[in-house]
């Protein structure tokens, strides 16, 4: 008895002293962390349609004015960080226009009545600046809203209406929406 508790306590000091103990470091949150929306909500679906990747940016007292700028020319990333990803598991109707199942990734030019939305050949961007239209894939507008709450993190999400889909992108009082449909249903 006296052995194995002997042997047991060398054991201990042994595995106690030879085991490297590292302090890893992670990053801290991202002040825009990363989120996704998919249509159906259920993720195990394995019938998807739609599912975006976006940057959550907030807006800690500035305006939404200042962020994501009404412009008639310049795209904005839509998010923060990168460019959000936007993948069509079937072909669709995006605002009424066909697009192909695949990833695109999706810029906005906000409006004061109406969003454009663009969806752009190019993947893997940060932030807008190497946007060209060139890239583009379509362009379509979408409608604005006012929200009766602010939203404070610039919110994605999506809503099923009658035989469609509605994205809405939402963020301080403004609700942006574009519809999109399963170009294969009736």
């Amino acid at each position: 008895m006296k052995k194995s508790i002997i042997t047991f306590a060398i054991f201990a000091i042994a595995l106690a002293t030879s085991t490297e103990t590292r302090a890893q470091k992670f990053p801290r949150l991202d002040a825009s962390p990363m989120d996704a929306a998919v249509y159906p909500k259920n993720w195990r679906n394995a019938d998807k349609l739609v599912k975006i990747i976006y940057g959550r940016p907030q807006l800690k007292g500035r305006q939404l004015a200042d962020l994501a700028k009404v412009s008639k020319k310049g795209v904005w990333r839509t998010g923060a960080n990168e460019a959000p990803e936007i993948t069509f598991y079937k072909d669709v109707l995006f605002g009424g226009k066909e697009v192909k199942a695949g990833t695109y990734t999706l810029f906005t030019i906000p409006g004061e009545t109406n969003w454009t939305f663009v969806l752009s050949a190019v993947r893997n961007v940060w932030g807008h600046y190497s946007y060209d239209v060139k890239d583009d894939v379509l362009r379509v507008e979408g409608d604005v809203l006012t929200s009766e709450d602010p939203i404070e993190a610039f919110s994605i999400t999506f809503e099923e209406r009658e035989e469609k889909v509605m994205m809405y992108l939402g963020w301080g009082k403004t609700i942006a929406s574009i519809s999109i449909k399963d170009k294969t249903s009736k």
